[in-house]
């Protein structure tokens, strides 16, 4: 799986117009799943990124958690991680097809929801529009 997580003070997602997921301070997830990914991965993934030290503690320090913070998350599909960039033209057949995308998508968002953490999302599939105030701006990649 790979992830780029980017520290927000808000962030939304719409599809067609309309507003599917938002949230205030925490993470913007966009998130893509590998052929040989696992739900053991999306786990772990999962864990790393709920974690995750990046928001300042009083000392002005990248101290702090999502929790310690009250944050929440958006995640939202992003099979272009897995983008081929040999050539001009992209290629995209390096990510996983949606039968095994999909769960490892969702498995990854329950994972983030059973440690206490509000997680929007988008669509899996659709073409979505996302907003997103950087804070910092701090992002960061992960792949597993």
């Amino acid at each position: 799986m790979r992830a780029v997580v980017t520290r927000v003070s808000s962030a939304s997602v719409s599809i067609d117009g309309n507003t599917v997921g938002a949230i205030e301070k925490g993470y913007l997830v966009l998130l893509g799943v590998g052929p040989s990914d696992t739900e053991a991965v999306a786990d772990k993934l999962a864990e790393k990124i709920c974690n995750l030290r990046v928001f300042e503690d009083e000392n002005g320090k990248m101290n702090l958690n999502l929790e310690q913070v009250g944050g929440s998350l958006l995640v939202v599909s992003q099979f272009t991680l897995y983008a081929d960039t040999s050539s001009r033209r992209p290629g995209f057949t390096g990510a996983a097809k949606p039968d095994l995308a999909v769960p490892l998508y969702e498995r990854f968002m329950e994972t983030c929801r059973a440690r206490g953490f509000q997680v929007e999302h988008g669509e899996f599939g659709a073409d979505m529009q996302v907003a997103s105030v950087n804070d910092g701006p701090v992002t960061i990649l992960f792949e597993l």
